[in-house]
């Protein structure tokens, strides 16, 4: 078995999408209708053709919908688990500490509301050859789709704070990393917490490996992006 194909994906989903209302009132932020699908069928679709074979979606708010509406993937061609926050939300990361015991040791994770057109393998390839508890990837922005909150030295992040950058920082959160339990290792008991610690801790004592992504990533997290992707989603099927 390739090494995509043996390692699961972790797609955080449990959000309450409070800057795309009214249209997530009612349902969550995955199922927004995106050139005519709900957008996790576009991730998902996207994830089979790099040959992830596993996906736990890790699902908070109207996290039923989803499960209702995705099942076990098999229209997918995957194997979709889910893992549920509960009564509180955990953020990013204290959900993918929920999911442990369905990802194992080494995971894949991104987003519920970005579409990242990148090859996996290169990825997993570089993490591997790191040899570091995690690795982020990133896009050079110059401050063009967002902030900037990244300092890259081409391997590993050297700094990363999404709340107060420096205008060092060229580079952004790309919104996929691959990461492994031991990364966690200081937040097993911290119930909410959010993922951008972990990874701005880990940068901090020089444990966070990089890899640049090429090309734009688009998302559905504003009414801006989502207009943004629904276009670029329609062309590519047209």
């Amino acid at each position: 078995m390739s090494l995509v194909a043996e390692t699961p994906v972790a797609v955080l989903a449990g959000g309450l999408a409070t800057r795309l209302r009214p249209i997530t009132e009612h349902i969550p932020k995955v199922l927004v209708s995106v050139a005519g699908e709900p957008f996790i069928a576009h991730q998902l679709r996207l994830l089979r053709r790099e040959g992830i074979k596993r996906v736990v979606l890790c699902v908070g708010y109207l996290g039923e919908m989803v499960r209702e509406t995705v099942r076990g993937g098999e229209a997918f061609g995957l194997t979709v688990s889910y893992s549920f926050d509960g009564e509180k939300l955990l953020g990013t990361g204290g959900a993918l500490v929920r999911a442990f015991p369905q990802l194992g040791d080494r995971f894949i994770v991104l987003y519920g509301d970005s579409y990242l057109d990148i090859s996996l393998a290169p990825v997993l390839t570089a993490f591997r050859e790191n040899r570091l508890p995690a690795l982020m990837t990133v896009y050079r922005n110059e401050g063009r789709w967002d902030t900037s909150n990244v300092l890259f030295d081409g391997k590993r992040v050297v700094r990363y704070c999404k709340p107060s950058p420096t205008p060092d920082m060229q580079y952004i959160d790309y919104g996929l990393g691959v990461l492994t339990q031991t990364a966690f290792a200081g937040h097993l008991d911290s119930g909410a917490f959010d993922l951008a610690d972990v990874y701005a801790e880990l940068a901090a004592v020089g444990k966070l490996a990089g890899f640049e992504a090429k090309h734009r990533f688009y998302e559905i997290g504003t009414p801006a992006g989502l207009a943004e992707t629904e276009s670029y989603l329609a062309q590519q099927s047209s």
